[in-house]
């Protein structure tokens, strides 16, 4: 402990010798060895004054110790060199990439300006292109994706890309040098300090409070010569917060360890790249299925964690679906929803990256046939629905917010390596408060034959988490029945609607399903039947809330009664096949 009071004694000391060697706060510094020294008109962001540079001129340092210039509108460049004689800067992309930036790149609103190269790119445009090979024109190798390419176009050959899609005009002049890993420069106007450098001075302002102020001085000592006190100052700070650590390690490990814990539990989904997902696909190299959103690669995360990767396609919609995406199943933590890792929003790409299921959706578990097939028995059948219950039930009253899915189906609750289900997709989630009773729509959402026929038309009651519930119940009675609830192969090729039949038959005695279960099987899908009966009434308000569904299923089936028919009366079985194969959508106001 006497060391500890000796250190804490002198550390004042020190600090006034640092501040007493730091005279002038203009000192020039950098980023690391080898980046270029930040002196007037630039300045480091946080650690040099505002008067130490010129507005526009602003550096900072990155985790990797770049000096990074911020273009607008928050294009970050790597600034690999400064010649303050010629004033050029010689910067680069990080991501490799500056092609992907240019929609949100405007010279013209700062101090730079392209250096023009003798290969000019103006008066063209982006196109991506899917179909024909488009290699005597400029392609972009950075820009490539799975399923597209893209182009450099100059508008004299806008008629051979009728079949592309344009991504971003180009009217002014860019140099091509702009794809090159090694850089392209940039060069400045104002301030002119090249008579400065050419006398052997740098550049500074005279009047911190006026630009026009630009005057010459000596060149002050080198960046190293100041930096003693400091290396001095920190080496004495290491040593007080070593041996605050030694004396706290004993009584606070406890704390420490749980706190972390709870850190962990509560981390948000991670950014990538777009050169991170290429790596974690090694190169879109296991194509695990494909969808009207885009197409899932399997992938390994740090070459051990197997991740799902999806790559979205970017011709669906305008991004809602990717922020819907990220926006809810970012804060969800439940046993029973997929887990996001991360995901991706590099220029015109998006990605998002969860949690491997190796057992694929539970579509493939019911509807499959074939020697694919796999086959469970009823009791894990009715753990499934009840791990199915207990995410939607979190999701409308376990979050902070109430989460409504909108597309609940077998094809969007993935199986784990034992078959635990875990719901995912929340493309069309809307998020609400808990004391709200319904939520406005201006369009239906969901898959026809799950939708419930409020979303429709609220002739039928208002929107609202029951809404999902319907989507529930239309799911455990696929897992009852096997197959789709609308099924062409029963009966001689007309249309049999499960729900309807097994409502009818539920009792009966010939009903040739129970005769083909034991037992238990028996119990357990008549159980499911029930629930499913119960949560596909035609109003809303018949319907439980997940919560009593959890305990339905949880419960013993003499406490289970039968539902009132939830369809609408007709004379013709066939003729009240489901209401959604005819109605037509009604928008919301």
């Amino acid at each position: 402990m006497s060391s500890f009071i000796f250190l804490l004694l002198l550390f004042p000391l020190v600090a006034v010798v640092v501040v007493q060697g730091n005279g002038d706060d203009c000192t020039p510094i950098r980023c690391s060895k080898h980046s270029p020294i930040i002196r007037f008109p630039f300045r480091h962001q946080t650690q040099q004054p505002q008067h130490c540079g010129y507005p526009g001129f602003d550096l900072n340092c990155d985790h990797k110790n770049n000096a990074v210039l911020v273009l607008p509108f928050s294009v970050n460049v790597v600034v690999k060199e400064i010649n303050y004689a010629s004033q050029t800067i010689l910067v680069y992309d990080p991501e490799n990439c500056l092609p992907q930036k240019l929609p949100h790149l405007n010279l013209s609103t700062s101090s730079f300006n392209f250096l023009l190269d003798k290969y000019l790119i103006s008066d063209s445009a982006i196109f991506k292109c899917s179909d024909a090979d488009k290699s005597l024109y400029r392609f972009i190798p950075c820009l490539i994706d799975p399923i597209n390419k893209y182009y450099f176009v100059s508008n004299t050959n806008l008629y051979l890309f009728a079949s592309c899609t344009k991504i971003h005009d180009i009217s002014a002049g860019i140099p091509w040098s702009i794809s090159d890993k090694k850089g392209f420069r940039l060069g400045w106007s104002e301030p002119t300090c090249g008579h400065c450098e050419a006398q052997g001075k740098r550049c500074s302002l005279y009047n911190s409070t006026r630009l026009d102020s630009i005057h010459c001085i000596e060149k002050q000592p080198t960046i190293i010569h100041h930096g003693f006190g400091c290396f001095l100052a920190v080496i004495i700070l290491v040593a007080l917060v070593h041996q605050y650590i030694r004396f706290r390690t004993g009584r606070d490990n406890p704390i420490k360890i749980e706190k972390f814990l709870q850190d962990y539990r509560a981390l948000k989904p991670s950014r990538f790249s777009y050169s991170d997902i290429t790596r974690i696909t090694h190169q879109f190299r296991d194509k695990l299925g494909e969808g009207c959103y885009g197409v899932v690669y399997k992938g390994k995360l740090n070459n051990e964690i197997d991740v799902a990767v999806k790559v979205l396609n970017n011709s669906k919609g305008n991004g809602e679906e990717f922020v819907n995406e990220v926006s809810t199943i970012g804060r969800i933590h439940h046993v029973n929803i997929v887990r996001l890792v991360g995901f991706c929003a590099d220029g015109f790409r998006r990605a998002l990256v969860y949690e491997f299921l190796p057992n694929d959706s539970l579509e493939k578990i019911i509807f499959q046939a074939g020697s694919k097939k796999i086959s469970l028995d009823w009791e894990k059948l009715k753990d499934i629905a009840l791990g199915i219950a207990r995410g939607i039930e979190y999701l409308h009253e376990g979050c902070d917010q109430q989460i409504l899915h909108f597309d609940i189906k077998p094809q969007n609750v993935l199986l784990d390596h034992n078959f635990n289900p875990k719901i995912c997709d929340f493309g069309l989630a809307k998020l609400c408060s808990k004391e709200q009773s319904a939520v406005t729509m201006t369009a239906a959402r969901g898959t026809m034959g799950y939708i419930a026929p409020e979303v429709l038309s609220r002739t039928f009651g208002r929107v609202s988490y029951k809404s999902d519930v319907y989507s529930f119940g239309m799911l455990l009675l696929e897992m009852v029945g096997g197959r789709k609830n609308e099924d062409r192969n029963v009966n001689n090729n007309s249309p049999v609607y499960f729900p309807q039949w097994i409502y009818n038959h539920i009792n009966a005695e010939d009903n040739p399903m129970w005769a083909q279960i034991d037992e238990e099987g028996n119990s357990i899908a008549r159980k499911l039947s029930i629930v499913g009966l119960w949560c596909i009434q035609w109003s809303p308000t018949d319907r439980p809330s997940m919560k009593v569904v959890v305990q339905m299923l949880e419960g013993d089936n003499g406490d289970l009664t039968m539902p009132p028919n939830p369809f609408p009366a007709t004379s013709n079985s066939v003729g009240a096949r489901h209401y959604q194969t005819e109605m037509a959508i009604i928008l919301e106001e």
